[in-house]
């Protein structure tokens, strides 16, 4: 099976993008990847946060993705998603993530250097193979959240160019993730991605697979102008999460009485699934 790289470079030469979809349970991940398989995919990534590593385990990501990856016969990459730290990334490359996502894009840009920096050279010497991802400019919400209020993006928290160009020279990252409009989670306001200003970043950094964070709360139209802008890996996860909740409480619902759980999960994963395919569809452009 080919690595992450092969399948992002084919993303990059076809003008698609790849999907990455976060995953705290073991139901979601083969919802994840069932309905990526069905739609018509190439490959997808999964994503743990810290928050889901913790919850889940390093060690148990790792081994059930192997499994599902041979008993689907699908390429499925983990991802160490908006991982923090150093020793966190250390961790999740010791225990054998495909890639990791250093983000320190909140600290002061020559810590961000030097952190993903630090990240870079020691995911390389454990596996030339891991891609390391590095973050510049910051989303101000969380993913985690569903705000009901606007939520206002500083101009402060965008993606300078000529910063992109440094910082990929700097630190070696195989994947550069900019701040162009999006927010993480889902706000009242439907944000709108600054296309011009990823014109001007694809043109600084244009050997780098560019990284779409936030789309949960991206219009359709947004997702697609990114890609033909050169986005060639996208990130959702609240609208997963929301799925699965809303279709936990509406059997337990119609439902009440009901006490096992895969007769309320299932559904659950359904709705999930039917995210994930529609999602898929739009980043192959279907």
């Amino acid at each position: 099976m080919n690595n992450l790289n092969y399948y992002l470079q084919q993303a990059r030469a076809g003008g698609y993008a790849l999907g990455h979809f976060n995953f705290a349970t073991a139901d979601v991940l083969r919802g994840i990847v069932e309905a990526t398989r069905d739609a018509g995919a190439p490959a997808v990534m999964v994503g743990t946060s810290e928050g889901e590593a913790n919850f889940f385990g390093l060690k148990e990501a790792v081994a059930l993705v192997k499994v599902i990856r041979e008993e689907y016969n699908f390429p499925v990459f983990l991802n160490a998603d908006h991982h923090k730290s150093f020793e966190s990334c250390k961790e999740a490359v010791d225990c054998g993530y495909d890639s990791v996502l250093i983000d320190a894009s909140k600290r002061p840009y020559e810590e961000n250097i030097k952190l993903t920096k630090e990240v870079v050279d020691y995911a390389k010497r454990v596996n030339p193979e891991i891609l390391v991802e590095g973050e510049l400019g910051y989303l101000v919400t969380e993913s985690s959240k569903i705000y009901k209020e606007k939520i206002d993006i500083p101009p402060e928290s965008l993606t300078k160019p000529e910063q992109a160009e440094e910082f990929v020279k700097k630190t070696g990252v195989d994947l550069f993730a900019p701040a162009i409009g999006n927010l993480h989670g889902i706000a009242a306001n439907e944000p709108s991605i600054r296309l011009d200003l990823l014109t001007e970043i694809k043109r600084a950094v244009p050997d780098k697979f560019l990284v779409l964070h936030g789309a949960s709360g991206l219009s359709d139209d947004d997702v697609r102008a990114a890609i033909k802008a050169g986005v060639t890996n996208v990130h959702f996860n609240t609208e997963l999460r929301v799925a699965y909740t809303e279709g936990i409480h509406k059997t337990l619902h119609d439902k009440p009485g009901e006490t096992t759980p895969y007769k309320y999960l299932a559904p659950a994963v359904e709705e999930v699934k039917k995210v994930v395919a529609q999602k898929i569809k739009l980043f192959m452009g279907k």
